[in-house]
């Protein structure tokens, strides 16, 4: 198996795993309500289906790159709404390790972008 099927494996299982957790925890959404988003909860439920279902195209090699983008926008939305208020109120350190992942995986999938064209069926 190569990097780009183990990359492919890994950036899926991230948004899977986040898609469904946010379906099923109830916690979420307070998260979408304290952010100020346009009905949080239809907001949030297309975000995990978004999550889920580009997330299992990534980690099964089927439309790489069409499945980046909707997730870019998605991570881009988390650090401007989630992300950037923690750089205003508790600086740059806090804001560095919160949006940890959030870089990590916009790093990672920009990778995929460039660099993994997908299977189609």
């Amino acid at each position: 198996m190569n990097m780009a099927t183990w990359l492919c494996y890994a950036v899926g299982y991230v948004f899977i795993t986040s898609g469904i957790m946010k379906l099923v925890m109830p916690n979420f959404i307070n998260n979408f309500i304290n952010l100020g988003l346009p009905s949080p909860g239809t907001t949030l439920f297309l975000v995990a289906i978004v999550e889920i279902g580009c997330g299992a195209l990534i980690a099964g090699s089927m439309y790489v790159r069409k499945a980046t983008i909707p997730l870019l926008v998605i991570m881009a939305g988390a650090i401007f709404y989630d992300k950037l208020p923690i750089l205003m109120e508790e600086g740059l350190l806090s804001f560095a390790f919160k949006a940890r992942l959030d870089i990590v995986m916009i790093i990672l999938l920009l990778l995929l972008y460039k660099h993994v064209p997908g299977k189609k069926f």
